[in-house]
């Protein structure tokens, strides 16, 4: 199989060719209409000239008027210019001294030409030893309806252009094997140095990621190739360690309830005991299976929306109500800690979204607001409009988020100092999953403190109308 290197250069010789070539054409058209031209107004100079000096009186000889030998200096005028005047039946009246015996050609459709008043340009290729150009002028004004024939021979514009031709060719040959050799060298040079970065590339593996291609310290297209790559390869490192992360931790959440479920379980088989024990050690398995359960479903809701499998349909969605049942169903929750929800909006706020999947985002805010907000005190709930956002606000009366966790609080599996500690429950999944939620609906959710204290959440989205 060609490579792309020599495919590139035939193409590249290929092009060239067909633009010398045609450079080349036009060139010698050029030349040949001018060498041409020259002969033709010459021919047809010397034609006018004999014509002026023809008598004009009638009955008159008509003659070919030549320099006498040794009459006047040496005149290169008519030089090889075969000169005769014929009448309007192709008789010759006279003819020039180089003619001898022969004439000029003046057959029946170059007299008609001649009477309707015609100039005649016409090549003779067979008449004598050389080809002859030939121009046949009506002489106007004469009663008698001549005409002046003059004729030249071609031979010196057949050499002008058979020299031009070999001098074509030799430039076009030359010129060819010079950009043909540049092109070589071009495609060897950029060609080489995506091989560079090619070996590279096929060095890198799993195990190498954090390996960079070396760059040239040019911003060409070799350049920015290793820029992009480099980029590409700050991606993957970063998808990989997210995922090496995300394996690690979602074992680690796996497996402290798997192994709190075996423990309970081995702990109740070792005796026989009461109905209230078994039923005790079922509940605490419920739990763990509960927990387990809802491990599961947001690692497979986070699969799907990061396959873009989990986009519902869009609607128009009203949030002010969607916000008020998300915290109707934490009212219990939150009535055992004194901690009240309290809603500040004003004119109907409408996003583009699906309704179900707003709801679960809400949900997990105020479930996270209600976790680490102190007894007794409030929630608020703020909902408007932004621009082309639709905003809901969720603030709390909590500690607030801790500068260290600010830039990872929507990683997966990543928890705060808080829920470290022991402080609220949970797998740190709920902020991961509701901003993949959003952001599947061109939204985002905003963290921040607020100045009084607490945390603040906000979730934009697109607003409707």
């Amino acid at each position: 199989m060609v490579s792309f290197r020599k495919r590139l250069l035939l193409v590249h010789l290929a092009v060239i060719s067909a633009i010398v070539a045609c450079t080349a054409l036009a060139g010698y058209w050029g030349l040949s209409r001018a060498v041409h031209g020259q002969l033709d107004a010459a021919l047809l100079a010397l034609g006018e000239t004999e014509m002026a000096m023809l008598p004009a009186a009638p009955r008159q000889p008509v003659k070919v008027h030549e320099v006498l030998s040794g009459a006047s200096p040496p005149s290169l005028v008519r030089l090889d210019r075969l000169v005769q005047i014929i009448d309007g039946q192709g008789r010759v009246l006279a003819r020039s001294r180089n003619l001898e015996a022969a004439q000029l050609p003046a057959d029946a459709a170059l007299l008609a030409r001649l009477a309707a008043g015609q100039t005649v340009f016409e090549t003779l290729p067979r008449f004598g030893e050389e080809p002859v150009r030939m121009v046949s002028i009506p002489v106007r004004g004469s009663n008698e309806r001549l005409a002046v024939q003059v004729a030249g021979s071609l031979d010196d514009v057949n050499r002008v252009l058979g020299a031009a031709t070999l001098l074509f060719g030799a430039l076009a040959l030359a010129l060819l094997a010079a950009v043909g050799l540049a092109g070589e060298m071009l495609a060897r040079r950029v060609l080489g140095a995506i091989d560079d970065v090619v070996r590279q590339a096929r060095s890198i593996g799993e195990a190498s990621l954090d390996q960079r291609l070396a760059h040239a310290g040019t911003q060409d297209e070799i350049g920015r190739l290793v820029d992009t790559l480099n980029a590409m390869l700050d991606r993957l490192e970063n998808g990989y360690e997210a995922q090496r992360r995300f394996t690690a931790d979602a074992s680690h959440e796996l497996r402290s309830p798997l192994s709190r479920l075996r423990t309970e379980i081995e702990i109740t088989l070792r005796r026989p005991r009461d109905t209230p024990d078994y039923v005790a050690a079922l509940a605490s398995c419920l739990d763990e299976v509960q927990r387990l359960t809802t491990l599961v479903e947001e690692l497979l809701m986070l699969t799907r929306l990061d396959a873009g499998q989990e986009r519902n349909a869009l609607e128009t969605v009203d949030l002010a109500p969607l916000a008020r049942a998300a915290a109707r169903r934490l009212d219990n929750v939150a009535a055992q800690r004194g901690i009240r929800i309290v809603f500040d909006e004003g004119a109907p706020v409408h996003a583009r979204v699906a309704a179900g999947p707003a709801d679960l985002v809400l949900a997990n805010l105020l479930d996270n607001a209600v976790k680490f907000s102190p007894p007794d005190s409030l929630i608020t709930v703020h909902v408007t409009r932004d621009g082309a956002d639709a905003l809901v606000g969720v603030a709390d009366a909590g500690a607030g988020i801790g500068v260290e966790d600010l830039p990872h609080l929507f990683e997966r599996f990543y928890r705060g100092a808080q829920a470290r500690a022991g402080e609220a429950p949970g797998f740190g999944l709920g902020l991961a999953l509701s901003q993949a939620i959003v952001h599947a609906y061109g939204g985002r959710i905003e963290a921040s403190n607020r100045p009084g204290g607490g945390a603040l959440f906000t979730m934009r989205l697109p607003a409707s109308g």
